[in-house]
């Protein structure tokens, strides 16, 4: 009797989906799906990072103009502009596993046949799958934050994102060791390895149980809760798992006067449309302003090392040789080192200073870096200040990658963080026009002050940004 009385006492408690991680706890579980999260970071950077060592190889062999050579990171870019939306779609409609599934197929293959391109044709069309399976890298970051619990999720979501930075590392020791002797072929080859490591070690992955509470799957999602608990080897709360109904009446309410329009969310077009409803386009505006802003100047900064840095500026009056190749691959490595204490310091100032006014000290310390360069420097000052503008770029585009799934409710995170990273791509393939075109142009100090002005738009937006997220649960509905 006792026991049936406290098995029905039990029935009666309720808990939320946040409450069961909490419980669970960040253990065994949580760091198996941070490592194949880690992984897919890995293969974005890999393939982005590939991009610094091919163009020059291909330019020589194949005897091509600079642009052609320069479009060969363009189809990339374009293709993940593309396939940011899409995949987003895909995971916030059919579920993170589809999503992850469909992007290391489309990358795992493309990235591998292209290293057999017999042609520059061939090699466009297969980079920019590539580029369009790389777009699918926030399904992986939203995948591992939905499993993390909120307290320290910040600090999850750094350490996640230092994957990226150990892949281009590991791509730029790659190519000073393949491309001297093996060439280009075998680093495209050798460089999908990782690839396919996360289309085999797919088949271990699960659901989030999140997603399937926002799909109304509530038994799925318990099923999945108690299997996380047995790997951590702790417990769930006692009672049953409920959903968040008062937010979901929310988004009944924001959705229409109509019910029978919450089906047209089904389609991307609404999915699209949602982000820029009354609740939601504040976040979503401010969010594109800021992934701009970063990809913008990180992707600048990278140039700029080699304009400014390497003594290519024609508009000195003492100007160097070029480079040979070894040293490019040499350089780009050293580059990849000086965001590690830029991922360190937001590791440190996540969870205590919180993500808006991080990411704003960051801006600021970026600009500072980056304006003595107004006017021409010597090369070691311009390395100096270029490596300590990209460790607070590197510190901002981190925080973005973990502000921007977290403010986002489940039902529309995978499509909203695409949907940033889309138009953080589009100022990916401006940048080069303003880094290169600008300052071979002999105009520096404007595309200097084009920067700084980049930089304080996003501090700015981020500002305006209507909550800290740090400490806050998750959303799932608007």
């Amino acid at each position: 009797m006792a026991q049936q009385q406290q098995q029905e006492e039990e029935d009666e408690l309720v808990y939320t989906l946040d409450e069961a991680l909490t419980s669970l706890g960040f253990g065994k579980f949580q760091y198996l799906v941070l490592v194949y999260a880690g992984l897919g970071s890995m293969v974005d950077a890999v393939e982005v990072m590939i991009l610094s060592f091919i163009g020059p190889a291909l330019k020589s062999q194949w005897e091509l103009s600079s642009t052609q050579e320069s479009l060969i990171t363009t189809v990339v870019f374009s293709g993940m502009l593309i396939g940011a939306y899409f995949w987003g779609l895909v995971a916030d409609n059919y579920g993170r596993r589809k999503g992850l599934l469909t992007v290391a197929i489309v990358t795992t293959i493309s990235a591998f046949l292209s290293s057999f391109s017999p042609n520059y044709i061939s090699l466009l069309i297969l980079r920019m799958l590539v580029g369009i399976g790389l777009g699918g890298g926030p399904v992986y970051g939203s995948w591992f934050l939905e499993f993390v619990p909120s307290r320290n999720r910040g600090t999850w979501m750094v350490i996640y994102s230092t994957f990226w930075t150990i892949g281009t590392i590991l791509e730029a020791l790659l190519a000073m060791t393949i491309m001297p002797s093996l060439g280009w072929r075998w680093l495209l080859a050798l460089s999908s390895i990782p690839s396919f490591a996360a289309l085999f070690l797919y088949t271990f992955t699960v659901e989030s149980p999140r997603y399937l509470c926002a799909k109304g799957r509530i038994s799925d999602a318990h099923d999945i809760l108690r299997k996380i608990a047995i790997v951590n080897k702790t417990k769930l709360p006692p009672g049953i798992l409920v959903t968040d109904q008062v937010t979901h009446e929310l988004n009944e309410e924001l959705l229409s006067p109509g019910k029978n329009k919450t089906s047209n969310f089904k389609t991307g077009l609404s999915s699209f449309l949602m982000l820029l409803s009354p609740r939601l386009r504040r976040i979503t505006l401010l969010t594109w302003v800021v992934y701009f802003g970063n990809s913008f100047s990180y992707y600048g900064i990278i140039l700029l090392t080699s304009q400014l840095s390497a003594g290519e500026n024609k508009c000195f009056s003492v100007a160097l040789n070029a480079k040979k190749h070894t040293g490019l691959y040499r350089d780009v490595f050293i580059t990849s080192l000086a965001e590690l204490p830029g991922l360190l310091f937001s590791f440190l100032v996540v969870e205590k200073v919180g993500r808006k006014l991080s990411m704003a000290l960051m801006y600021v310390l970026g600009f500072l870096f980056l304006f003595p360069l107004v006017v021409p420097q010597n090369e070691v000052l311009s390395t100096v200040l270029l490596f300590g503008a990209r460790i607070w770029v590197i510190g901002t585009f981190t925080l973005a990658g973990v502000y921007c799934p977290e403010i986002y409710p489940t039902s529309v995170r995978t499509t909203g963080y695409g949907v940033a990273s889309s138009v953080g791509r589009i100022a990916g393939m401006v940048s080069p026009l303003v880094a290169v075109q600008l300052v071979r142009g002999c105009h520096q100090m404007a595309a200097i002050i084009l920067f700084e002005v980049v930089l304080i738009l996003s501090a700015i937006s981020v500002l305006l940004f209507p909550v800290e997220t740090k400490g806050r649960e998750l959303v799932d509905h608007c």
